[in-house]
């Protein structure tokens, strides 16, 4: 979820902005971060710490799927197949 620092942040940013007593800025304050944490909890965000893991799990997937296509490549050129010339499957055959 987003973090409460940021979120403190953009509301004191939000209540300065508008001109209240200093006794009133705290509720104002307070309400802004109530409303801006509701509204990015129904976003569904994620934080910058969980895309980045995802990010790394992809590039690793990315790296063994390429490792395989090398692998299945290779078989296939000791086989003598080309791709797509493997063994005919049972509904290719009349």
């Amino acid at each position: 979820m987003i973090n409460n620092e940021f979120l403190k942040d953009i509301s004191a940013r939000i209540s300065a902005v508008v001109p209240v007593a200093a006794s009133v800025r705290e509720d104002v304050e307070k309400g802004i971060h109530d409303v801006l944490q509701r509204a990015f909890a129904s976003m569904n965000l994620v934080t910058r710490e969980e895309f980045d893991a995802q990010l790394r799990v992809l590039e690793r997937a990315e790296q063994t799927i390429s490792t395989l296509e090398a692998k299945i490549s290779a078989l296939e050129q000791a086989h003598g197949l080309s791709h797509g010339d493997g063994p005919a499957q049972e509904n290719d055959t009349p």
